[in-house]
């Protein structure tokens, strides 16, 4: 995985509460096995018509909105647990996603693949809709190193609550079999000292 440290970008707005993971990724494109190639699909049934045409009232069909965080209404990747919703929010070009509540097999999906969920206050989410609405070009700046979401236009700023854990995997870029396997000296080590005892 790519290493997480800090960012500074747009957003894209989505004001919308309890999105599922079968609206994030509908069930019927879940038959490939690798991450690429999600982002198309992703919000399928939103962004296109029966006739596979884009709906233009959608916010990822508007070019106006760009960005690499999708800032959701609250109660974000509720329903059926699929990886692969995390997997298509990053396919399309998001490294944050944005809600007041995450479902937590979402969250734990998230974090395990690179794409950080961060949780903030309901009046937060709110005043960054209302920037973004103000400015299309709002940015807001994410440091995970002092887990802080800031909107640059206001400098109104927030913390955010993050596994130590997973904190450590983002910053390095670790998924969980590179830590272990950066821990392999300690393990050497371990086994090399330890005694066993037979009774």
């Amino acid at each position: 995985m790519k290493k997480f440290e800090t960012l500074s970008s747009s957003v894209v707005p989505l004001p919308i509460e309890n999105i599922d993971t079968d609206q994030i990724i509908p069930a019927r494109f879940l038959k490939a096995t690798t991450r690429e190639g999600f982002g198309e699909n992703l919000f399928r049934d939103w962004r296109y018509d029966s006739n596979n045409q884009p709906k233009q009232d959608f916010v990822l069909n508007n070019p106006t909105y760009s960005g690499k965080v999708l800032v959701a209404g609250k109660n974000f990747g509720c329903g059926s647990s699929r990886e692969h919703a995390a997997w298509a929010i990053q396919d399309a070009g998001f490294d944050v996603v944005i809600s007041s509540f995450f479902a937590d097999i979402f969250k734990g999906n998230a974090l395990n693949n690179g794409l950080l969920p961060i949780q903030v206050s309901d009046a937060f989410l709110a005043e960054i809709f209302k920037e973004v609405e103000k400015n299309t070009d709002t940015k807001l700046t994410v440091d995970l190193e002092a887990q802080t979401v800031t909107i640059d236009a206001t400098d109104s700023q927030e913390s955010f609550e993050i596994n130590p854990y997973k904190k450590s995997c983002l910053i390095n870029g670790y998924d969980d079999i590179d830590f272990v396997r950066s821990q392999i000296e300690l393990i050497e080590a371990f086994e090399e000292n330890k005694v066993f005892k037979f009774y």
